[in-house]
């Protein structure tokens, strides 16, 4: 699937916050005219804010821009990730979709290939996704919008979840400590997926290679024998076998069906 070049121009700008016409030519492959019209364009949605020479990014557009720009991140991996996610899920059964750009590629594919569900999530993205399907039920949470994820946090969120039980909970992640456990930047979030923990069957952790080996400041769950875990093909064989070890049944998702192609030139 190729990434439009108004979809790259708003992807580099956000990255930048700012940059000259010639630079962003150059980074999306276009040429000059064909930039400008684009910008022209992009001004009239509010997404950027035309400077002399060049653009930025509008402050309006921050949050969407940001999860747009993140969920293009290692992008093939995600969307492998989200298929395979996507075989596990039984029809007519509850299933919770945690907030985060892996685990909206399990919305994604549900999208593609609809079956009766009831779809739980705390994620604005995730709920827009689904929203339109005949056969989906979709349930978002209520609480605090935590603007980096689209998210919903805080205790109302938390008090709902103590009403509610599903049958699969997809969990991303921000990052995978070398103690084998994943972690999560904010407080809150972390609250809220403990709490999710303790009201599923089942939980599979999304989370592609790259998380591995970093650590952010709140942990969530240890990758053990409680949970599965889904991630690409990439991850190295050590964290496999420590993985293997500590009883967590991982799935090494293949990416050779959904790698990207570069930016569409379109005079």
């Amino acid at each position: 699937m190729k990434i439009d070049r108004v979809s790259a121009i708003r992807h580099y700008l956000f990255s930048k916050t700012s940059a000259s016409v010639h630079e962003i030519a150059e980074a999306v492959g276009a040429s000059l005219p064909t930039v400008r019209r684009d910008l022209l364009a992009l001004e009239a949605e509010g997404s950027i804010e035309r400077t002399h020479g060049g653009a930025r990014i509008a402050d309006t557009a921050g949050v969407e821009a940001a999860f747009d720009v993140r969920e293009q991140t290692h992008i093939a991996a995600k969307r492998a990730i989200g298929f395979a996610a996507y075989g596990l899920i039984e029809p007519e059964t509850a299933v919770f979709l945690d907030a985060g750009t892996t685990v909206l590629q399990v919305a994604r594919q549900i999208r593609l290939n609809p079956l009766p569900l009831s779809v739980f999530t705390n994620c604005l993205p995730v709920a827009q996704v689904l929203a339109d399907l005949r056969d989906i039920e979709v349930t978002l949470l209520g609480g605090r919008m935590r603007s980096r994820n689209a998210s919903i946090l805080g205790s109302f969120a938390e008090a709902m979840l103590d009403r509610l039980w599903f049958d699969q909970l997809f969990l991303g992640a921000s990052a995978i400590g070398d103690d084998g456990c994943t972690y999560t930047p904010n407080e809150d979030e972390a609250h809220l997926n403990g709490k999710m923990l303790t009201r599923a069957a089942r939980t599979t952790v999304l989370a592609d290679a790259s998380k591995f080996g970093s650590r952010a400041t709140y942990r969530v769950v240890e990758l053990d024998n409680r949970v599965d875990l889904i991630t690409d093909e990439r991850l190295a064989p050590e964290w496999l076998a420590r993985l293997t070890q500590k009883g967590c049944a991982t799935t090494l998702a293949p990416m050779a069906s959904f790698n990207s192609a570069d930016v569409e030139e379109e005079e």
